[in-house]
């Protein structure tokens, strides 16, 4: 089972998971932002310290939490501290190193939406919200974002601005006050985007092994700018596809196993 060929959303998690170096304090976010710092940290980052929105320092789940509430997250982990030091100590203090961010849309300068999609007042499909995102965004000394890409989700313009990435491009973004780098890199399922160090806007500077360029041009929604050299990230390991598939299939087993 576990020598089945790679998924896109696995060799995305993978890739993502790798750019959590060990010891960072990383912000993490629910979904595929979750299973990657939770594939470091099994893997090759056993000194990361992840940290949720709820207030859980250090957290070192079982199996994959459902949402920030889950009682999985504080099982094991360092410390439970209130939400308003969370915000207010650690990631407005510059303790965080890393966010760790998933979206709905995104644009050519990282700006992130996870509000609404439509018009705001009758939209097609109301989101979760912001959540710490705005803030970690704003704070974190720089901001990975994992989403997969199609036209649908980077587009030209959002539907809704959650979370300020690099503003409008250009020194936009420090304009605002913001005490955190802002977005650093995009991983998709297609590749990697990273920001023009002078323009701030996205440039794909990696795919994954058998996507080319054409295809993550077709999957923007606006005209993506390529790197002169775009590389090929290497594919995932045997050991990083079998813990995360292990990890994977723990977390479905617990929480579909019926109550009481």
């Amino acid at each position: 089972m576990h020598d089945r060929e790679a998924t896109a959303e696995e060799v995305m998690t993978v890739a993502a998971a790798r750019t959590i170096r060990d010891g960072v304090v990383c912000f993490v976010g629910i979904g595929v932002p979750s299973a990657a710092a939770n594939l470091a940290l099994r893997t090759h980052a056993p000194n990361a310290v992840l940290v949720y929105e709820s207030g859980v320092i250090g957290a070192r789940p079982a199996v994959l939490p459902l949402s920030i509430g889950d009682g999985e997250l504080v099982e094991g982990a360092l410390a439970v501290v209130g939400v308003p030091e969370m915000f207010a100590y650690w990631l407005q203090g510059g303790r965080i190193d890393v966010g760790f961010l998933g979206a709905a849309q995104i644009d050519r300068f990282a700006n992130l939406d996870t509000t609404v999609l439509g018009d705001y007042e009758r939209p097609t499909v109301r989101l979760p919200g912001a959540g710490g995102a705005p803030e970690i965004a704003a704070a974190a000394r720089e901001t990975i974002i994992v989403m997969k890409q199609s036209p649908r989700t980077f587009v030209e313009r959002l539907d809704f601005v959650t979370t300020v990435g690099h503003a409008s491009g250009g020194r936009s973004r420090d304009a605002l006050g913001f005490t955190g780098g802002g977005p650093s890199r995009v991983m998709t399922d297609l590749g990697v985007l990273v920001p023009d160090p002078v323009t701030r806007e996205l440039v794909l500077d990696g795919v994954h092994e058998g996507v080319t360029v054409e295809q993550v041009r077709q999957a923007t929604g606006w005209s993506l700018r390529v790197s002169t050299d775009v590389r090929t990230l290497p594919a995932p390991s045997r050991e990083e596809l079998a813990v995360l598939r292990d990890l994977e299939d723990r977390t479905r087993a617990v929480h579909s196993a019926p109550l009481g």
